[in-house]
């Protein structure tokens, strides 16, 4: 189904479902409550639930690539340990380093194939498993936005933050660090950007909520805002990012794509834009490409 014809009512109980506040059995039964023309939305509801084998756009065993699953420490996490996902182009390095971020959920394999995307620009890109502590990412959605939404917040970001470092001393890693994240992961973005420091030389959050005006002090990479026209929470919140970015002399442009939805890139559900979503795509290389090189 096509993402024209999912009615809007539809879309905000997906938010509301992606985003914790219902579970999968109440998304469900309010869209049921939903008719059109007589028809329940049911039907739209179960479109919009994530199609990852679909979804792939390279494989794993693409010749152009070198993937790994890697262990590291990360004192002061949620576990001690973590796992990620490490991509690298085929040759020798070094290349940029990019962190890429998932959503609220664990490494689902979205997460894994942007990850591959990255390398076959010729970054080297690390997807880090915030779900490690309890075992990684479950193999489906429901149950990884439990698992996540019950480990600690500060700790969380914390493996990210000990990612990105592990990222950046890698062998194979350039000097400069790029960070990109997709909802929970675009806040992450921003918050590594805030408290990294100089560690962070660009990053490109997409819809994720920003930092405080105090926080947004620490910022001294240069930031691309992805963004999406109907994404109403994200957007209520940014008149006040942008006022703090200003304030701080920030280096930051935002890219707000008309007729999208939260979740636009993640080509897994009908809420991706294709057009949109490549746009987006090439603008964030292209910005790495002139940032981390």
């Amino acid at each position: 189904m096509s993402n024209d014809k999912i009615d809007p009512r539809v879309y905000a109980l997906y938010d509301d479902y992606c985003h914790g506040q219902i579970d999968r059995r109440e998304f469900m039964r309010r869209a049921s409550a939903i008719t059109i023309g007589g028809i329940t939305a049911l039907s739209m509801a179960t479109a919009l639930l994530p199609r990852y084998a679909a979804a792939q756009t390279i494989s794993f065993t693409d010749q152009r690539i070198r993937p790994e699953y890697v262990h590291y420490s990360s004192p002061g996490g949620a576990s001690g340990t973590m796992r990620g996902y490490l991509v690298a182009p085929a040759g020798s390095g070094p290349f940029p380093p990019v962190l890429v971020i998932h959503e609220n959920r664990g490494l689902n394999p979205h997460i894994e194939d942007v990850a591959r995307r990255f390398a076959v620009e010729g970054f080297l890109a690390l997807a880090p498993d915030a779900l490690t502590a309890v075992g990684g990412y479950p193999g489906n959605d429901d149950d990884g936005r439990t698992l996540q939404r019950g480990l600690d917040r500060d700790r969380l970001r914390q493996d990210m933050a000990n990612s990105a470092h592990y990222l950046k001393a890698h062998e194979s890693a350039g000097e400069k660090l790029g960070v990109t994240g997709f909802c929970w992961g675009g806040s992450v973005s921003n918050y590594l950007a805030a408290t990294l420091g100089k560690t962070v030389v660009a990053a490109v959050p997409f819809y994720g909520s920003g930092v405080s005006a105090d926080a947004a002090a620490g910022i001294t990479a240069k930031l691309m805002i992805q963004a999406a026209e109907n994404d109403p929470r994200i957007n209520k919140a940014w008149p006040d990012y942008e006022a703090a970015l200003k304030a701080n002399n920030v280096d930051y442009r935002r890219h707000v794509y008309p007729g999208t939805h939260h979740g636009f890139h993640n080509n897994s559900t009908p809420r991706y834009n294709q057009a949109a979503a490549k746009l987006a795509w090439q603008r964030t290389i292209a910005f790495f490409q002139e940032t981390l090189a």
